[in-house]
């Protein structure tokens, strides 16, 4: 998560955690980062007019003033469960994070008596995993941003033969298939267009240079082909 996204989902973050806050520690947990930059980020956004607002003592935190939070969402509690189970089930795609921060905004604009309703039905729900995946999140994180931005991607790829290989990529086309997740995108060392299954990217860094060519949309030879790799 670049440091501006972190900045909303921080203010977000706040917004949800009502009057009861978040301690720096506990928002750096969320957002995998140190207590330190957690700090800047508040003074960052105070700065900029949002009125977070410091809690002194032994479990002091932060917390955002309730006058700026959104008004109450017109979702019913059978929505807004279907919306948790929903987001929930889809925790192993290559935007998880971003599922995560949706369905925290949702939360911080209903009114208690809809989210409490709304974990009750939660509560009756299991949900069981169809398939395990194995992509690596941060892989996958890297790779949705690419996507996003139409940035090119620096791929280590491990082939169906075990051979590592490094590949520039400019990112198309994120497919989800039977066996996981596949990138659809120009590998400038093939000169080609390519598949790449996301559990066979080992490493994957944005490279801050614009895709240059365009990934046409998954054809049928494409598709067919990823179902059944």
């Amino acid at each position: 998560m670049n440091r501006t996204d972190r900045l909303y989902a921080l203010a977000e973050e706040l917004r949800a955690a009502g009057a009861a806050g978040r301690t720096s520690q506990r928002l750096a947990e969320i957002f995998e980062v140190s207590t330190r930059t957690i700090e800047r980020d508040i003074s960052a956004l105070q700065q900029a007019g949002v009125p977070i607002l410091s809690q002194q003592g032994r479990r002091g935190g932060y917390r955002l003033d309730r006058n700026t939070s959104l008004p109450p969402l017109n979702f019913t509690p059978a929505e807004t469960a279907a919306l948790a189970v929903a987001l929930s089930a889809a925790k192993d795609t290559p935007f998880a994070r971003d599922l995560r921060s949706a369905l925290r905004k949702i939360v911080a604009g209903l009114p208690e008596h809809t989210t409490s309703r709304a974990r009750d039905m939660i509560d009756s729900v299991r949900t069981l995993d169809a398939a395990e995946t194995t992509h690596d999140q941060a892989i996958a994180d890297t790779v949705w941003r690419g996507v996003q931005r139409h940035e090119q991607l620096h791929l280590t790829y491990l082939d169906v033969d075990g051979a590592h290989s490094e590949r520039n990529v400019d990112p198309g086309h994120l497919v989800v298939g039977p066996k996981g997740w596949y990138l659809l995108g120009w590998c400038h060392l093939r000169q080609a267009q390519r598949v790449f299954r996301l559990d066979r990217v080992t490493a994957a860094d944005l490279t801050g240079l614009p895709a240059r060519t365009s990934v046409t949309e998954p054809d049928d030879v494409v598709l067919s082909a990823i179902s059944g790799w």
